[in-house]
This record gives structure tokens, C-alpha cells and sequence, in this order.
């Protein structure tokens, strides 16, 4: 099953896609559907899938948790080791838009080090504290598309990596979510990001260093995970910031991010 949020009349409405056309469900975005344990199978009102107005997944997360450097080909062209426990760091609400939203470049003067990175995104579907593997699983709803658009220059500048990951209007996350029972643990999936038409990252999810099962036992040590929370799990290699001369992204280039069974966004830079 695919979950989405639109954009409708002003406001957000949940949907189911079936084939062509989204089934409006009543609730205002996925976030709002699994908190309260609503039957995404229910009927209601059908709009095209064309043209649809795509908000971000889950509008007002309690919760976005990123993890960095978790991909093997990734932790190889950083030149880092492979880590003994996962990197986190944090995004805010503002920093989400939607799959065909533009991404918000910084003005020139603030920075030109803007990176792309395509990662498989974890949507939490119950309350989970101290997850057996077993319960680590139940408690994922599914999985959407999220492109960690960092601020390099700003992510260095310091040891935290928070001033260069939450940019406002930089995180498109969608354009749906695909749910546990046909994805499973989320491993195993073909990851990829192209702009402007050519490929720069392609890789799997199996090179992951911790996966969908890892992050959550571990992260939920530390916090209970709710209903709605996103958790961005890494980015493969292929990143602008390990190239030479390093690439970045700027006004009008075109970053699409595809991973197996859940689809594609695509999003244009603007200033």
C-alpha cells in the first residue's frame, strides 16, 4: 500500500494511491492517520494522481532523526572508518517540503556548498522505547524518499552538524510512503540520485552499516519513537562534497532521488 499527503483547497488531506488516483482519506496527512490507528483501507473520494499538489509526508513530525555516514561506498569516499555506533543529528519541521517543491538554495553570500542525498526514510508507525529487533520491525509504517540537502560549508563549520542540515525549504520528503508489508526490513532496495539527468549516486541498501533494525533498537534507547517520526537512514556514495573538484547544487539544476518500490521525486533549485 502507498500513503501520501496532499495539498487540497488550502489545506492537507491523506491519501491511498490506487493506480491512477488517489483515495482521500479523512485525516489531515499520514502523520495525523498513524497516530490515531485509522484503517488507511477505507474508502472515500477519488482525485487523479496526475497533477496532485504533494505536501510533505508527514507535515508536523514530532521527530526527524538523520543518520550520517552509514553507507559503506559513502564511509569510502569520505575517507572515514566504519563507525561503531550510529551518527545522528537532527532536522526541524521547516527544513521539509514536498516531492515537486523547489528546494530553497541560500543566497550566494550565505553559501554556495550545497550537496545532494538521496536516503531510504524510516516513518514510524506505533510507540517503541528499549525495541527488541522483533519490535524494532512492527514499529515501522513503511518508508518514503528523503534528500538530506546539506549546507556543507555550514555543516563543518563546527564538530555539530545541525547548522548545515536544517536550511528552511531544503528537505523534499515523498512523494509517498509504501508500507512494511511490502517492503519489509527496507533492505536490499536500488538507491539513486541523478541531476540534471545524470546519474551521481546508484547503490543499494544493503550497504547500509546500520540498518532499518539497527537504528531503531539503538535510537530507542536514547527516546521513544512515535507515530509520524522520520528517520532518514544515510546516503550512499556519490555525494557532491567527495568529487574533485567538488560539484554542488545551484539556481535551476534538476536532483531526482528514485528507490526501488517506493518511486521518485524531483525537485528544481531556486534561489
Amino acid at each position: 500500500m502507498k500513503l501520501t499527503t496532499i495539498r487540497r483547497n488550502g489545506a492537507t488531506m491523506a491519501g491511498r494511491i490506487e493506480g491512477d488516483e488517489i483515495v482521500l482519506l479523512d485525516h489531515g496527512d499520514v502523520g495525523d492517520l498513524l497516530r490515531v490507528g485509522a484503517d488507511p483501507a477505507r474508502g472515500g473520494r477519488t482525485i487523479p494522481l496526475a497533477g496532485a499538489n504533494f505536501a510533505p509526508l508527514v507535515t508536523n513530525p514530532d521527530k526527524i532523526v538523520c543518520v550520517g555516514v552509514n553507507y559503506a561506498d559513502h564511509i569510502a569516499e569520505m575517507g572515514r572508518q566504519p563507525p561503531t555506533a550510529p551518527t545522528y543529528f537532527a532536522k526541524y519541521r521547516r527544513a521539509l517540503i514536498g516531492a515537486d517543491d523547489p528546494i530553497a538554495i541560500p543566497p550566494v553570500d550565505i553559501s554556495t556548498n550545497v550537496d545532494w542525498e538521496v536516503e531510504l526514510c524510516i516513518v514510524i508507525g506505533q510507540p517503541i522505547r528499549h525495541a527488541t529487533p522483533a519490535e524494532a520491525l512492527a514499529a515501522v509504517a513503511g518508508y518514503t524518499i528523503f534528500n538530506d540537502v546539506s549546507v556543507r560549508d555550514w555543516q563543518r563549520r563546527t564538530s555539530q552538524f545541525l547548522a548545515g542540515k536544517t536550511f528552511e525549504g531544503t528537505t523534499p520528503v515523498g512523494p509517498w510512503m509504501t508500507t512494511s508489508d511490502e517492503l519489509g526490513d527496507g533492505s536490499g532496495l536500488a538507491i539513486s540520485s541523478q541531476v540534471d539527468g545524470v546519474t551521481k549516486q546508484d547503490s543499494n541498501t544493503s550497504e547500509l552499516a546500520f540498518n532499518v533494525i539497527d537504528i531503531i533498537c539503538d535510537l530507542s534507547k536514547v527516546m521513544t519513537l512515535d507515530p509520524g517520526d522520520l528517520i532518514a537512514t544515510g546516503t550512499p556514495g556519490g555525494v557532491g562534497a567527495a568529487r574533485t573538484p567538488p560539484e554542488w547544487l545551484a539556481n535551476g539544476r534538476v536532483v531526482s532521488c528514485t528507490i526501488e518500490g517506493i518511486g521518485t521525486m524531483e525537485n528544481v533549485c531556486r534561489l
